[in-house]
């Protein structure tokens, strides 16, 4: 099943990949990359799972990975417990396999506030560095 959680998300066709990041949520799904946001509906039984997205282009820049903008793209996918892989199409070009990687994003735990104040800056304590011939 596709948890609830937040994705980094790599994708491509045969025209070009990408990267973006993506958030699932009670059977909704967003995100965006560099220059398109997308929306849309998760369903999932078991370990498969299908999205319905629209994206849509935010930023001027490089062409989409469909060579188009403003799309519907369809996917089918399985999870298999690590990651989640899933292939489809946009509706807008049909011929153009879309391939899509889903990694869970895990929170970093905040580091421990330090109990005692830093040791003051020592440049003794580093290594020196070996003479050259003519150096003084």
């Amino acid at each position: 099943m596709l948890k609830n959680g937040t994705y980094a998300a790599w994708f491509r066709t045969s025209l070009a990949d990408g990267t973006g990041v993506v958030h699932v949520a009670d059977g909704k799904l967003w995100g965006s990359d560099s220059i398109m946001t997308y929306d849309g509906t998760v369903e999932a039984d078991g370990d498969r799972f299908s999205v319905v997205l629209t994206a849509k282009r935010h930023t001027a820049g490089h062409a989409t990975v469909f060579g188009t903008d403003d799309l519907v793209v369809r996917l089918e996918g399985a999870w298999n417990g690590a990651i989640a892989t899933c292939t489809g199409r946009a509706d807008a070009v049909p011929d153009l396999v879309f391939e899509v990687t889903l990694i869970p994003s895990h929170e970093v735990p905040l580091a421990p506030e330090a109990n005692e104040p830093a040791p003051k800056f020592d440049a003794s304590k580093f290594p020196k560095l070996p003479r050259l011939p003519g150096d003084r």
